[in-house]
């Protein structure tokens, strides 16, 4: 495992790529309602991220099965946990939620973030499905100082959301980012404070809760080997913030106020 310490020029360039991701998904915000394609949502998504200069990275990512991920967002719609593919099908509903992930290549360093959003009025079991999640990716943040260790997060995010009777899912990890979007460390969303990887200042992370509403099962769909679903068809929600790791107390990098500025906290 090879972790890369990030001098303050660099992570002054990683904020500008994350800064630049939460302003995609602002623009996002203004046009996620029912009767819009998540192609569409890809679309707007592209021509923003490339009109500031950067490049999406998650368009063209390689899949181990075979291929490269098509688009330059990920659209998950209620059973969807991760990695759901835009289409011309899909078409938002009232009461969908969609979790919305993206990157962005700006100036040789990555920025990743990811929320989920409601599309018009959503009943209060997944609006607390939301909250709950939205809570946990803080509470790890909180963990994410100099001096903690990898399952001081893990431990955090789970306690958080299994004390709900929420699941956690296993299989799929935040990660270490920089010049990649994916390095090492991977940042699981379980596990026992004081164990795994020590947390060393200037350490970059993308840490990343994957809830689901029912049992943690998830599974891949056979046709396009890109969409992670929940087993029991319950919805899933995720939440992401790209951190610095600091002395005292985690500096998030990317932003989640376009978004809120305009939908509102409604949970």
């Amino acid at each position: 495992m090879r972790i890369f310490l990030k001098t303050e020029d660099e992570i002054e360039l990683m904020r500008e790529a994350n800064q630049l991701v939460g302003k995609t998904l602002g623009e996002l915000a203004k046009h996620i309602k029912p009767g819009i394609t998540t192609l569409q949502l890809d679309q707007i998504a592209d021509e923003f991220i490339r009109d500031h200069g950067a490049i999406p990275t998650f368009k063209g990512f390689p899949n181990p099965y075979g291929g490269s991920f098509p688009a330059s967002i990920c659209t998950s719609v209620n059973d969807v946990v991760v990695h759901g593919v835009p289409n011309e099908q899909t078409v938002l509903q009232e009461g969908d939620i969609i979790s919305i992930d993206c990157g962005t290549l700006l100036n040789g360093f990555c920025g990743d973030s990811c929320y989920t959003f409601c599309v018009g009025e959503i009943n209060e079991e997944k609006k607390q499905l939301l909250r709950t999640t939205k809570e946990a990716l803080y509470k790890g943040i909180e963990q994410a100082v100099a001096g903690h260790h990898l399952g001081d997060i893990g431990s955090a995010v789970q306690e958080h959301c299994e004390a709900q009777g929420y699941g956690i899912v296993r299989e799929l990890t935040g990660h270490g980012i920089g010049c990649e979007m994916h390095e090492d460390p991977q940042v699981p969303n379980y596990g026992r404070r004081g164990n795994g990887t020590l947390l060393k200042a200037s350490m970059c992370i993308a840490i990343e809760p994957m809830i689901t509403m029912g049992k943690r099962d998830i599974y891949l769909d056979a046709q396009d080997r890109w969409t992670i679903r929940t087993r029991d068809g319950k919805p899933a929600a995720h939440f992401e913030h790209t951190v610095a790791v600091r002395k005292g107390k985690a500096e998030i990098l990317s932003s989640f106020e376009e978004v809120e500025t305009i939908e509102g906290k409604l949970y």
